[in-house]
């Protein structure tokens, strides 16, 4: 439905100058967030733990064939305590990794040198170093040098090396009854040839996923580090704006004490023309004022009042009755199917999101602008289009970048950008588009969640 215009209310009034709320929504990014845990070293010590799975099963496996196919003699007891060891240790790490504790160097270094352990507990009872299963050796170490700090790796070759010397001088012979020489040495052959096709297959699944693993960390870094640029950027214009506050606050008190004494001067009181344009001078002085005390109530600086809880209907009404009094001239087509019933906090950097979103259809649509709310799978979903000439496909790309805008002028395209960071924060999602028919639509979608006061009457 078309809504007529409201009359102007008396209120503090949001304004398009992102000024009056950037600072509280910096209180609201990395100054009081930590960046969560990098949980690649987690995913590394799970890789791990399949792995090893696949060495039991590989290792019962390879005692059966030998055992039963060329009945080798081994001391099947030993090397079945070896296995339990292995199914232990797997499931302690698999207890470890429920445990929020992050993952460290140290454990991971651990966990290798018990795998090292174990392979070496079954190469002594199995031939010792004319077991061709040796070579196993190679896959801990080329695993420690994609996963463990340079000392960490180092360690691991040197006992990698003491136990292979040790392998040579002590272990429990293999009996192989019935084979000759010859026999056996192509026998062995085999044994390294399967060895290095399980070497090799090992090696390009665990190292690849190890791999895909750091690579998704090197990305998660990337995007925490665009993120800490962004919030820098939003303290920054935050502490320029409050500077900005002081410096003006001086200048417009004087303004306002000359334009009360022209009121009280003859000569202007007698002209009602004069009259007139320093009762609108004295308006103008106010409203710069009243925004200059939302940045210092925004900063901290001065105590505001406690939050409000209103509906969510209220909440749009009371957005929307401040921008009609800024755009009497504009069609505002606006319908809400939000139950009036819900409650959420008035958060004023959202009703400057809001706003923001409006200033810039107006811009774009100064005859029409639409605005729609409704609620979709817990979330207050926010609609509002324009007829405009849309969105350029480069803007749509780089939604919620900083000075991401085609309007040509310096200092543009912050208005979305701090709309984004503020919606992002709540944990919703804003979406731009260009409509085939012409014209722009900005969705944003909040969850209800982070908004709603559960409990809260209507009173607040």
């Amino acid at each position: 439905m078309i809504a007529p215009s409201r009359p102007e209310t008396t209120g503090s009034r949001p304004q398009a100058d992102p000024g009056a709320w950037i600072l509280r929504l910096t209180d609201r990014l990395g100054l009081q967030r930590a960046f969560a845990d990098d949980d690649t070293s987690r995913n590394n010590l799970f890789q791990l733990v399949q792995l090893r799975w696949i060495a039991v099963a590989g290792q019962v496996i390879t005692i059966a064939v030998a055992t039963l196919l060329f009945h080798v003699s081994l001391p099947l007891a030993a090397m079945g305590g070896v296995l339990a060891i292995l199914i232990l240790m797997n499931g302690a790490s698999l207890v470890r990794l429920r445990s929020a504790r992050r993952v460290d160097n140290r454990e991971l270094f651990l966990a290798l040198i018990l795998d090292m352990a174990a392979l070496t507990a079954q190469l002594y009872l199995s031939g010792g170093a004319s077991n061709p299963f040796i070579s196993l050796y190679l896959l801990q170490i080329i695993l420690g040098a994609v996963l463990l700090e340079p000392w960490s790796i180092w360690t691991l070759v040197g006992l990698t090396a003491l136990c292979f010397a040790g392998l040579t001088e002590a272990f429990e012979p293999l009996q192989i009854p019935g084979r000759t020489a010859d026999a056996l040495f192509r026998l062995h052959i085999q044994g390294n040839l399967v060895c290095f096709l399980l070497d090799s297959g090992l090696l390009v699944v665990f190292v690849e996923r190890i791999s895909r693993n750091l690579r998704l960390r090197d990305v998660n870094l990337a995007n925490l580090k665009q993120q800490a640029a962004e919030e820098d950027h939003i303290v920054r214009m935050g502490l320029l704006a409050s500077g900005a506050a002081h410096e003006l606050g001086t200048p417009l008190a004087t303004l306002s004490v000359i334009l009360n004494d022209w009121r009280r001067m003859p000569q202007f009181a007698a002209d009602p023309h004069l009259s007139e344009e320093i009762a609108d001078m004295e308006g103008e002085v106010r409203r710069c004022k009243t925004i200059l005390s939302g940045i210092l109530l925004s900063a901290g600086e001065t105590r505001g009042e406690a939050p409000m809880v209103v509906s969510v209907e209220a909440f749009l009404d009371d957005v929307l009755d401040d921008w009609r009094g800024l755009h009497p001239a504009t069609v505002l087509d606006y319908l809400s199917a939000v139950d009036d019933q819900i409650l959420i906090v008035s958060d004023a950097a959202l009703r400057q999101a809001v706003f923001n979103v409006l200033e810039n259809a107006a811009e774009a649509s100064p005859h029409w602008v639409g605005l729609s709310a409704y609620l979709e799978a817990g979330m207050i979903v926010v609609q509002i289009t324009d007829r405009g000439t849309g969105f350029e496909a480069g803007v749509i790309a780089n939604i919620g970048k900083p000075y991401n805008s085609t309007k040509g002028r310096e200092g543009g395209g912050l208005g979305l950008f701090l709309v984004t960071n503020v919606v992002r924060k709540l944990g919703g999602s804003i979406l731009a588009a260009s409509q085939p028919g012409g014209g722009a639509i900005v969705t944003l979608a909040l969850p209800l969640a982070a908004l709603q006061i559960r409990g809260a009457d209507r009173d607040g």
